[in-house]
């Protein structure tokens, strides 16, 4: 038997490294707290968690129902403001749950905006050398006409990446000037 031939090719797997890499470090990154923030919301977002809790106040509902039904005085008689409670307090935690693991998630993809940007600001450069080459290719062959290309002499240019911003917003005032 020979040796097993990757399917991938090592640039796809280089760049499949680098992710796996960059969620990786992120949860290294993660505190205890962290993690275990994450796991409970991991658990209160399954449906499971949804049946439980509504089986819950079905339960709390008619067991206060059935004491008072019963002549017993209930826990939490209608309208069952401990429950109102309790479930308002659920909330509350759960909502700070979500949004301490959203904060954490935001963190992440600012990180993979960010490698993003930078892989594209590296594509146009390497794009406009590639057309800078492929120009000075045709006026170096005798067998091409020397022409001018006022385009391709554009597209050979690296954009300024600090420069784009203003002309972004130049551009859309021109199109649409009822945007500020």
């Amino acid at each position: 038997m020979g040796s097993p031939i990757s399917a991938v090719p090592e640039h796809i797997e280089e760049t499949i490294r680098a992710t796996v890499k960059l969620y990786a470090d992120h949860q290294r990154a993660a505190t205890r707290v962290q993690l275990v923030v994450a796991r409970m919301v991991d658990l209160f977002g399954r449906p499971g968690c949804i049946g439980l809790l509504i089986a819950a106040v079905l339960c709390w509902i008619g067991g206060n129902l059935l004491a008072l039904a019963f002549g017993y005085t209930p826990i939490d008689p209608p309208p069952f403001s401990w429950l109102e409670l309790v479930v308002s307090l659920m909330a509350l935690c759960i909502t700070a749950l979500i949004l301490t693991t959203q904060r954490r998630d935001d963190q992440l993809a600012e990180h993979r905006e960010q490698m993003t940007l930078e892989l594209a600001m590296l594509s146009e450069q390497k794009l406009a050398k590639v057309i800078q080459l492929l120009e000075e290719s045709r006026r170096d062959n005798p067998l091409l006409d020397n022409r001018v290309d006022a385009s391709a002499d554009a597209m050979a240019m690296p954009a300024d990446p600090l420069s784009l911003g203003a002309d972004t917003a130049k551009i859309s005032r021109q199109v649409s000037p009822a945007i500020p």
